[in-house]
């Protein structure tokens, strides 16, 4: 997380449109994981099946998201889970094709089959299967390929075992986190768990990215010990994390 990568720019540049999106994975992974190379990606042959399988092509950027990134577990599936092409299927209903389940299958997000035809259709999830009324789909992103940003950003976030901490939310937090953070120009989207709620937001600062749910709970993750413990220091609360194991991790 130094000045030669900018991440507010690169993330700006990435939203724009699919190619977009699929050149800013790439740098993120080169930068803050493992570059992406021949053979992380789902092969044609796994994908031409889940279409036979299914009755119709996949989305163009659905099918691009899985050749560049589909075996990546690390920016796939470390918290959330991209299903293997072998799992895409239609909802109970008949209404969303599903790629994505929550750890727990609480939540699943897919694309509106009135959709599927469109190059990079927009994403919906549902909440709460098990609900007598049947669950509702509500819009998550606009498009598929900033989905997929989303969820390489938030696997990576979630992932940080190392330099990473965590810690609920009050107003007067979140003050302190606008003032002293760069948002980060993701657009707001819903969080799953709180679909009424506030928005999920990005922010960045002191060698760190933040992430924030509804205005409830905050992430941070950095490059270094000492980058986790200024966000510490500048959103001073109860963070979760034991701060003397992070110092000696570095």
């Amino acid at each position: 997380m130094t000045a030669a990568f900018d991440l507010h720019a690169e993330l700006a540049s990435g939203l724009r449109d699919a190619p977009s999106a699929w050149h800013f994975v790439r740098l993120f992974a080169a930068r803050y994981a493992a570059p992406i190379v021949e053979g992380d990606g789902s092969g044609e042959d796994e994908l031409l099946a889940a279409e036979a399988r299914l009755g119709f092509a996949l989305p163009r950027s659905l099918r691009e998201a899985y050749a560049l990134i589909g075996r990546r577990d690390d920016l796939t599936r470390c918290q959330d889970r991209l299903l293997t092409p072998d799992q895409i299927h239609i909802d109970d209903a008949g209404q969303v094709l599903v790629f994505r389940w929550e750890c727990q299958h609480v939540t699943e997000w897919g694309i509106p089959l009135s959709a599927v035809s469109e190059p990079d259709p927009p994403v919906v999830f549902r909440l709460n299967l098990s609900r007598p009324a049947g669950p509702i789909w509500r819009p998550f992103l606009d498009r598929v390929s900033l989905a997929r940003v989303e969820m390489v950003l938030s696997e990576w976030m979630l992932s940080g075992e190392r330099f990473a901490d965590n810690r609920e939310l009050d107003d007067e937090a979140v003050v302190l986190l606008e003032k002293r953070f760069r948002r980060l120009p993701m657009p707001d989207y819903p969080l799953w768990a709180e679909p009424d709620g506030g928005p999920m937001r990005w922010f960045e600062g002191l060698g760190a990215m933040l992430r924030e749910d509804s205005g409830i709970w905050l992430w941070a993750r950095a490059g270094s010990a000492d980058s986790i413990a200024a966000v510490r220091c500048a959103l001073p609360g109860e963070w979760l994390e034991d701060q003397e194991a992070l110092m000696d991790d570095e």
